[in-house]
C-alpha cells in the first residue's frame, strides 16, 4: 500500500494533513463456529489491512471517499443514519455507535483505502470498523478503551450493516501481535497471545473465489441447531448455558435419541472447542506439525458434520492433504466458499499453488487465489 499515494489524494480531496491509520485483516489458525457457542477461538491478525485517512472539519459534515468504489458519501453527524452506499455503513455505524456511548465529536473528513481482498472471507469489513473507531478515537482524543473498539466494531456491523456476527474478526483486527496467534475465550472475553513460529513454513490462502448463497440460511440453520442442543441438555443439567458447558457424554444422554441433525452439529462444536485447546498447548511447544493435524481434522469436521463446506474448498484440501510440504489445511470462515488456509513450506509455494490454479481451473473453470500472509501487529496510528 502507497501511504503517500494516500495522503496526496487525501489532500487533493479535502485540501487538509491526514491522521493515518491502519487496521488489518486477519485469518483464524483454529476454532470454527465455536464463537457463538462461547467457546474459544484463535485469530491472528495479518499484513493485508485497512488504511484509512481522517482530519477534522469545521462544520458537522461528514465527508466520506472509498478508494475501491470510487464513490464519495455526505452526511452530518448531527443526523447518522443509514446510506444508500454500502460500504459507507461500516463507516457510518461506527460513529453511530460511538455517539450513543456518549462520546461528542464534531464533522470529519474521511478517505479509505486498503489490501485486505474482499469477499476472501478475511474481514476487511471488520478492519474497516476498527480503523474507523481508532481514527474517531485519536483525531477527537475520546480515550475509547481498545476491547470497546471492537465491540463497537461488532455492534455497528449488527445494526448499520445487518450482520449478526460474533466478536472474533473486530477483536482480531485490534489486537493483533506480530509472530502470533490470539486465543480468545468468547464467554469472559480474556484472551492471551500464542506464539506462532513458522520456522521454514508459511501461511498460504488459497481462494475459491466462490461465495455459494447457501451461507445465510445455513448459519441460521446451524446457530438454531446449537441452541436447540443446549435446551434438551439444559432440562437435566440447569447450569448449562451453552455448548461451551456440554461434554460428549452429556450430549450422548440427552440429545443422541431425540435428533441426529441437532446431535451432530453440537458434537462438531464440542470436539471444536477441545481441538483449539490442544492446539494451543502444541504451538505452545512450538510442534507445528500437530497443529497441522488438528487442522485436517477440524476441516474433516466441517465438511461432513457441521456441513459448512462446499465441493471447492473440499477440492483444495484434498489436493494438498497428501503433500510432504504441506503440513495442514482447512476451510477457513463461515463456509460455502471464501479461503482454505494452508501452512506450506516456504520453498515449495510458487511451485504448489502454479500446479494448484492449474487444476482447480480444470476442475470448475475458475480462477484460483493466493495469498502468502504473515502475522502482523493490530490497529496503530501510522507515523
Amino acid at each position: 500500500m502507497n501511504l503517500q499515494d494516500l495522503k496526496s489524494k487525501f489532500k487533493a480531496l479535502y485540501n487538509a494533513e491526514p491522521l493515518l491509520v491502519r487496521s488489518p485483516g486477519r485469518i483464524n489458525i483454529i476454532g470454527e463456529h465455536t464463537d457463538y457457542n462461547d467457546g474459544f477461538v484463535m485469530p491472528a491478525a495479518i499484513d493485508k489491512a485497512i488504511y484509512v485517512g481522517i482530519s477534522k472539519r469545521d462544520d458537522n459534515e461528514v465527508h466520506l471517499f472509498s478508494a475501491s468504489y470510487q464513490q464519495s458519501d455526505v452526511s452530518s453527524v448531527t443526523d447518522l443514519k443509514k446510506s444508500e452506499n454500502e460500504w459507507a455503513n461500516y463507516i457510518l455505524g461506527v460513529a453511530d455507535q460511538i455517539q450513543k456511548r456518549g462520546y461528542k465529536f464534531g464533522g470529519f473528513n474521511f478517505y479509505i483505502d486498503g489490501d485486505v481482498p474482499l469477499g476472501a472471507g478475511l474481514s476487511s469489513s471488520a478492519a474497516v470498523e476498527c480503523a474507523t473507531g481508532y481514527a474517531l478515537d485519536q483525531l477527537f482524543g475520546l480515550n475509547i478503551e481498545k476491547m470497546d473498539i471492537a465491540l463497537i466494531g461488532q455492534k455497528a456491523e449488527q445494526t448499520f450493516a445487518g450482520v449478526n456476527c460474533g466478536i472474533m474478526d473486530q477483536f482480531a483486527s485490534v489486537f493483533g501481535k506480530k509472530d502470533h496467534a490470539t486465543m480468545l475465550d468468547c464467554r469472559s472475553m480474556e484472551y492471551s497471545y500464542i506464539p506462532l513460529k513458522l520456522d521454514g513454513y508459511k501461511l498460504v490462502l488459497l481462494n475459491t473465489n466462490v461465495k455459494h448463497s447457501l451461507s445465510d440460511s445455513a448459519y441460521n440453520k446451524r446457530r438454531a441447531s446449537c441452541e436447540q442442543g443446549v435446551a434438551w441438555v439444559k432440562e437435566q443439567y440447569a447450569d448449562v448455558t451453552s455448548l461451551r458447558d456440554v461434554d460428549m457424554a452429556m450430549l450422548d444422554n440427552c440429545v443422541k435419541a431425540k435428533d441426529k441433525e441437532v446431535y451432530t452439529k453440537c458434537k462438531f462444536v464440542i470436539e471444536e472447542i477441545e481441538r483449539l485447546q490442544k492446539a494451543a498447548e502444541e504451538l505452545k511447544n512450538g510442534n507445528l506439525k500437530a497443529l497441522g493435524k488438528l487442522m485436517l481434522e477440524t476441516h474433516e469436521g466441517l465438511s461432513a458434520d457441521y456441513e459448512v463446506s462446499c465441493a471447492e474448498l473440499d477440492f483444495l484440501v484434498d489436493c494438498v492433504k497428501p503433500l510432504d510440504e504441506v503440513l495442514g489445511a482447512r476451510m477457513m470462515g463461515g463456509g460455502f466458499g471464501g479461503c482454505t488456509i494452508n501452512i506450506i513450506k516456504e520453498e515449495k509455494i510458487p511451485r504448489l499453488i502454479e500446479e494448484l490454479t492449474l487444476k482447480y481451473e480444470q476442475q470448475f473453470g475458475l480462477k484460483l487465489g493466493a495469498y502468502v500472509v504473515t502475522t502482523d501487529d493490530g490497529t496503530s496510528v501510522i507515523s
